[in-house]
């Protein structure tokens, strides 16, 4: 799947990246009280506990987009900012994409629902070199509009999860990351709890070097047909 990315502060520098193999880390949360809170959440709504922590789940390269208006079957998915990391010119780097689900088909298959929806990634990406040091201070903020008012639905600092080096050596076994992979690293509990929305926007802030990636899609509900 092809996808293009703007370089940090430098809009002249373009990213043509062909990604050739795609994770969703679940179940990342560094602190286990967090996760427990997640899978909490998630029981609430009928999907069973995960297996292992984290879990991994392969998703096809074809659900990726960077287009803003989507399409979704039905009234309950929703959305989930998460840091999304990718190989390309040999180093790592960091942007954002929201790991649209469907709700109903979660209590069923976690796996099939993360594959029933489109992923929507942000439009820029930074060097992970130049976030190691300060990685837990980034801060991951989701929203949805509600009754025409846009309130805010996740917030915390990337601190509450595992680093994408840890996610990555873990799914990697010890390999080394290939041109082409990408994972999406993992979400923070939602404030109110999970619920569907046609309007979802999300952003990561690096308060170290004073910059934002922001990424904002809408969905429109095809019919249920028996």
């Amino acid at each position: 799947m092809h996808l293009q990315f703007t370089s940090g502060d430098d809009a002249a520098i373009t990213l043509d990246v062909e990604v050739t193999h795609f994770i969703i880390a679940g179940w990342a949360g560094r602190d286990k009280d967090a996760v427990l809170h997640h899978i909490r959440e998630l029981e609430a709504l009928g999907v069973p506990a995960p297996g292992a922590v984290p879990l991994f789940y392969r998703v096809a390269t074809n659900q990726l987009t960077q287009n803003q208006r989507l399409e979704v079957v039905g009234n309950e998915t929703s959305g989930e900012a998460e840091p999304f990391v990718f190989r390309h010119r040999e180093e790592l780097w960091v942007s954002l994409i929201s790991d649209h689900t469907d709700r109903h088909l979660e209590t069923f298959s976690v796996a099939l629902s993360k594959q029933a929806c489109i992923k929507p990634v942000a439009s820029s990406a930074w060097r992970m070199s130049e976030l190691v040091d300060h990685w837990d201070a980034l801060e991951l903020t989701s929203w949805i509009k509600e009754q025409g008012e846009w309130v805010v639905y996740q917030q915390g600092t990337l601190s509450s999860l595992l680093t994408p080096q840890d996610l990555l050596a873990r799914y990697l076994n010890g390999n080394t990351a290939q041109e082409g992979l990408a994972m999406s690293c993992g979400t923070l509990g939602t404030i109110g709890g999970i619920r569907p929305s046609s309007e979802f926007r999300m952003a990561l802030h690096d308060p170290v070097l004073n910059r934002t990636l922001e990424h904002a899609y809408c969905t429109g509900a095809l019919p249920v047909v028996a």
